[in-house]
């Protein structure tokens, strides 16, 4: 646990330095921001499909093994998990809405908006962080792989919250959201997961938030975009996936 614990504190390490160098990581030169978000929503796609939604299901069939014995485990129950996926999604769906049509009203921002939109995130970053540990024990690959698709996610992410919140976002906003990645990371330490339901009720709210902000911002339709650059991260991303599947199998 020890080793698993100084890994998922490395990988918050590089996901924090990933959210404060996010501007300049979208400025590069020679790299075109169309190509980076069309690369990593291919790939941040392949790992919602391929590893993110059986993992929901994986929890799901855990919960009714360690239930079974407790309460009658009935197709109605079997849909609970995934009522806390759609959970996480709502509650994001609804935080972005606010903060869209705020925009699109030219209101200005608000303190208790701005700090509720960045609190969610915040919230969401510490989830990753917090179940860290427990996918560096699953496999140290999965684990890298994992926090790949976090890392160019975060990047992606960056854009739509500083365009909501232009000046707010960048006096406090990375700051907040790389502390709460270590939040995280020294709640794991103090407080390690360890209980079935905790961890499968954890990873599907943390799914659903990942669901909704997967596809809303790195599949948008209302800007530059390329599907050779998508088919490429998605195509990547999957063979990885498979390649590192059938050797741990």
């Amino acid at each position: 646990m020890i080793v698993a614990l100084l890994a998922s504190l490395v990988i918050a390490l590089a996901l924090a330095a990933l959210h404060l160098a996010a501007p300049r990581i979208r400025k590069l030169p020679f790299v075109p921001e169309s190509v980076t978000g069309s690369f990593a929503g291919g790939l941040a796609v392949a790992y919602v499909f391929l590893h993110l939604l059986p993992e929901i299901a994986e929890g799901n069939e855990a919960i009714g093994e360690l239930l079974e014995d407790t309460i009658e485990v009935t197709p109605l129950f079997d849909l609970g998990i995934f009522v806390v996926a759609l959970t996480g999604f709502t509650i994001f769906y609804g935080l972005d809405r606010q903060a869209t049509t705020r925009r699109a009203d030219k209101r200005p921002d608000s303190a208790g908006a701005y700090w509720l939109h960045i609190g969610a995130f915040a919230g969401y970053n510490a989830l990753i962080t917090y179940t860290m540990a427990l996918r560096v024990e699953t496999g140290y690959l999965f684990a890298i792989l994992f926090a790949i698709a976090m890392g160019l996610h975060f990047v992606l992410t960056d854009r739509h919250l500083e365009e909501h919140y232009p000046h707010r976002f960048a006096a406090t906003g990375r700051i907040v959201l790389a502390g709460a990645l270590l939040l995280g990371w020294l709640l794991s330490a103090l407080f390690a997961p360890t209980s079935t339901v905790v961890v499968a009720i954890l990873t599907a709210l943390l799914g659903g938030s990942v669901l909704l902000n997967v596809f809303k911002e790195e599949l948008p339709s209302n800007r530059g975009s390329s599907f050779p650059w998508f088919l490429a991260g998605l195509v990547l991303y999957s063979a990885l996936l498979a390649l590192i599947t059938a050797a741990a199998g």
